[in-house]
């Protein structure tokens, strides 16, 4: 393609006119632009355009002078731009179209919305949250660089060059302000680089908030959450005004119930604050949306393997059809995956170890999620796409579960009474997957969680279900690839009891198992070797118990547990809204106390309630609970669409 052309613009332009000044909308697109082919000394003559259409050609960059200051919709999906600072010449764009530019990242996106004010959307959605979110992190960014100053500045000595110290400022604030996840880290630092030398300028002046993005007034009302409850499940109707993306608990801290629970008088209670509210799922992005069921949600695998303390502050939720990935620090959404249509019910990490072309080996975080359609989606958290989509069962998965051993086999759980363990092996050069079947289980009742057994996890599989739990041999140098139940766990010995479903499974360590029901108001803490050493040819055995947690006594199910063994945890939601923590680390000592004894919960974290519009947002239930390795973090999920993070003080 020639450079452009006054014959050209006049050909694509609108309206017709015989007047480059008067040309309002342009479309550019197909002609294999290259970026020296944008002549700023013609294009800066369409003084009135407010339209242009740069899609499907070769740019790699915007020039930085095209004197389009008037430009209100751009469209530059599939090309190859690789930065997007060159959008700050266009201060009233609105609409912005990027897809299909494969170098752009996260980072970019939080750049577009620092850059461009006015800018209500971004690849056919609404800019609001993102926008939302880029103010709260250049705030919190700005405290810690005017921070960071003050207490350079007090170490200055007089006679030293002033030139010289601003820029060792400069280069010291880049190096060692941080904030956020690793993965935003080109946007902050970017961000606290301009923090920086705007100080530097202004000789330590207030940086001034019109430094910082300001949504509009349109895009501000949509990030509004005007929410309803549940007329079945919650009798008051109060609507929510809180940000759609970050809610945070505008209430007092909520009150703890604290129990003793050790022969020594007790334990002290741990320190969690509420720190976000998100409404990140809602059904077409509706801020009235708090109907959403959220079902599960799993902490991304810590990055730094082998590293000492090491763990993950990024979660990923799944509720009706997206998948969300979120910063626990900042609260904010770092991808959002969404199936209209689909209804997850289940997501899973695994690490995979990925040879690039070059013959490099990578890790790759790789996550699968699952639901209604019985597709099981293989997501590429960081490059923010899905890889393959796996057509694993003809109804609705129930849950996933990765071994533990072996990062490319992946259990499916489905309401077909089957479970399948898959090898979706690794990704080829186009991140593609071919995954196998390599065994069938069948069950006599829906499975519901899955749990490798943690002293032998390539050996048998446990797993809770409608019917009760169950447990499988997995043994892959078996003959049979298809196979019933080895076994059926009984929890006590009345009949009536027996064979009821299971809707909470997780090992405590390599031994102690978790498990739970609904109507008992107990979870069980029960020794696996135990039972299995008196297995001998039966087919029903009874479980070692060790303890019985006091747990909340609802007939409702599917409230899930989790362990974090790390710290002896074992973690419940309820109907209340409430989050149960036991601390059993007392009762894995032996010799057990006695199993008849109830314990208490170590703490009861309470519904925080945020105030709205003068009115409390009441009790919502708690579908699943889980924590990051080192309980830094706490993320629980309703079925309201709330997702809640607490923060370990």
């Amino acid at each position: 393609m020639a450079p452009l052309t006054q014959r050209l613009l006049f050909q694509r332009g609108r309206p017709k006119t015989n007047s480059l000044g008067k040309i309002r909308s342009l479309d550019l697109s197909g002609l294999e632009l290259q970026s020296e082919h944008l002549d700023p000394n013609l294009l800066g003559r369409l003084k009135q355009l407010k339209e242009l259409d740069l899609s499907n050609n070769l740019l790699e960059t915007l020039p930085a002078n095209l004197g389009l200051s008037h430009l209100r919709i751009l469209r530059c999906a599939n090309n190859q731009l690789g930065d997007v600072t060159a959008l700050h010449q266009f201060p009233d764009l609105e609409e912005l179209s990027l897809e299909g530019n494969p170098f752009l990242t996260v980072n970019d996106n939080l750049k577009v919305s620092f850059l461009l004010p006015k800018l209500r959307k971004v690849n056919g959605k609404d800019a609001a949250s993102t926008c939302s979110q880029v103010e709260n992190l250049n705030r919190e960014l700005t405290n810690r660089v005017t921070a960071l100053w003050e207490k350079f500045m007090a170490t200055v000595r007089p006679e030293e060059e002033a030139d010289k110290s601003q820029a060792d400022f400069v280069r010291s604030a880049v190096r060692d302000v941080h904030y956020g996840p690793e993965s935003l880290s080109e946007f902050t630092q970017w961000r606290v680089r301009m923090i920086a030398e705007k100080l530097v300028a202004s000789g330590g002046a207030e940086v001034q908030e019109a430094d910082e993005p300001k949504a509009p007034p349109q895009a501000a009302a949509v990030s509004k959450l005007r929410a309803r409850k549940v007329a079945s499940k919650r009798p008051d109707n109060f609507p929510l005004d809180l940000p759609s993306t970050k809610r945070v608990c505008s209430s007092p801290p909520p009150q703890t119930e604290a129990r003793p629970v050790d022969l020594d008088g007790g334990q002290a209670a741990l320190c969690l604050e509420p720190l976000h509210f998100l409404q990140c799922h809602s059904r077409n992005n509706s801020p009235k949306d708090l109907e959403t069921q959220l079902w599960c949600c799993a902490f991304e695998p810590a990055r730094e393997e082998g590293h000492s303390g090491a763990t993950s502050q990024t979660v990923a939720t799944c509720g009706g059809e997206a998948v969300c990935v979120i910063d626990c620090q900042t609260g904010i959404v770092l991808h959002k995956y969404k199936v209209p249509g689909e209804e997850f019910f289940s997501v899973a990490w695994t690490a995979l170890t990925v040879v690039t072309q070059a013959g490099h080996k990578k890790r790759w975080n790789m996550l699968a999620a699952a639901g209604l359609r019985g597709m099981v989606r293989l997501l590429h958290v960081r490059a923010g796409f899905c890889c393959s989509v796996i057509r694993a069962h003809k109804k609705a998965i129930a849950t996933l579960c990765f071994s533990p051993t072996h990062e490319t086999h992946l259990f499916t759980a489905s309401y077909d009474k089957r479970i399948i363990l898959w090898d979706i092996g690794v990704p080829d050069q186009e991140y593609k997957f071919q995954a196998s079947q390599l065994l069938i289980l069948s069950c006599s009742s829906t499975p519901l969680r899955l749990c490798p057994v943690a002293s032998c996890p390539d050996d048998l599989l446990l797993g809770g279900c409608e019917g009760g739990c169950s447990c499988w041999d997995i043994r892959l140098d078996q003959p049979q690839k298809q196979r019933v139940c080895e076994v059926d766990f009984v929890f006590s010995e009345d009949s009536e009891m027996s064979g009821q479903r299971v809707d909470g499974l997780a090992f405590v360590n390599d031994d102690v198992v978790a498990s739970k029901g609904s109507g008992e108001g107990i979870i069980y803490l029960w020794s696996w070797s135990q039972t299995w050493a008196s297995r001998s040819s039966r087919s029903v055995l009874p479980v070692v118990a060790l303890a019985r947690l006091q747990w909340s006594p609802t007939n409702l199910a599917y409230f899930s547990l989790s362990t974090c063994p790390d710290k002896h945890l074992v973690l419940c939601g309820d109907e209340e809204g409430s989050v149960w923590i036991y601390d059993v680390e007392h009762l894995l000592k032996q010799p057990p106390p006695p199993a008849t004894a109830l314990q208490g919960p170590a703490q009861i974290l309470k519904w925080p309630q945020p105030v709205a519009l003068g009115h409390p947002v009441t009790k919502t239930m708690v579908n699943t609970v889980v924590a990051n390795e080192a309980f830094t973090y706490l993320t629980a999920l309703t079925d309201s669409n709330i997702v809640s993070i607490w923060r370990s003080r």
